[in-house]
C-alpha cells in the first residue's frame, strides 16, 4: 500500500487508519511509531504549482521517424493473427520486419515517398511474408472474388439484352415506314 502512487487522496496514513477502523486489514509495525511521531508535514500528493507562467515540460517528448511507420502499421494490418512470441530472445514482430524493410526501401531512394508504404508491404509479400488488412478475413475476400465473377456474369447477360434490345428497335424502324405506306393507301376509319 506504501508503494501506491495512484491513491492521491490522503496519505497512507490516513488511508491505513480509516481501514484499520473498519476492521479491513491487521495494524502494521509501523503504526504505533507514526502516532507516536508523527512527521512534521504530513505527506500528501499535492499538484505542483507554477511558479512563473506556464510550466515547462523539462523532457521532451520523444518521438523516432519510425514510430510513425508502427502507427500506420497498426492502424492498417492491426497486431496480427497471432500473439507476439517473447520467449524467443531473437524474435522479430511482423511490425518490426515492415519497419526494416521501410527503412531499407528508404535508404534506397528509388521509390517515391507516397507510394513507399505499400511498396513495403509489397516487398514483404514477395519474400513470404503475407500481411492481412485490419477487419478483413480469408472469407471475405472470397465473396469478393466470388462477387467480381457473379458481377462478370451479369455484365455479359446485360450486355446481350441490350443487344438484343436494339434489335428489337431496328426490327421496329425498319418496320414502321412499311406501316406508313400501307396506312397511306388503307386510311382507317374514325
Amino acid at each position: 500500500m506504501a508503494g501506491n502512487r495512484m491513491q492521491k487522496v490522503g496519505s497512507v496514513f490516513s488511508r491505513t487508519r480509516n481501514l484499520l477502523r473498519i476492521g479491513v486489514i491487521q495494524k502494521p509495525l509501523w503504526f504505533d511509531v507514526y502516532v507516536a511521531f508523527p512527521p512534521l508535514r504530513e505527506p500528501v500528493y499535492r499538484l505542483p504549482r507554477p511558479r512563473y507562467g506556464k510550466v515547462k515540460d523539462v523532457i521532451p517528448p520523444v518521438f523516432y521517424q519510425e514510430d510513425q511507420v508502427r502507427a500506420k502499421f497498426y492502424r492498417i494490418y492491426g497486431s496480427g493473427p497471432r500473439p507476439f512470441d517473447l520467449s524467443q530472445s531473437n524474435y522479430k514482430s511482423t511490425c518490426q520486419r515492415f519497419v526494416e524493410k521501410f527503412n531499407e526501401l528508404k535508404e534506397e531512394g528509388k521509390i517515391e515517398e507516397e507510394k513507399l508504404f505499400e511498396e513495403t508491404g509489397k516487398a514483404l509479400l514477395a519474400s513470404g511474408i503475407i500481411l492481412q488488412r485490419r477487419g478483413t478475413d480469408k472469407v471475405a475476400r472470397q465473396d469478393h472474388q466470388d462477387i467480381e465473377t457473379r458481377d462478370s456474369v451479369s455484365h455479359l447477360q446485360l450486355q446481350t439484352v441490350l443487344q438484343e434490345i436494339r434489335e428489337k428497335k431496328k426490327d421496329q424502324e425498319e418496320q414502321t415506314p412499311e406501316l406508313a405506306e400501307t396506312q397511306k393507301e388503307n386510311p382507317l376509319p374514325s
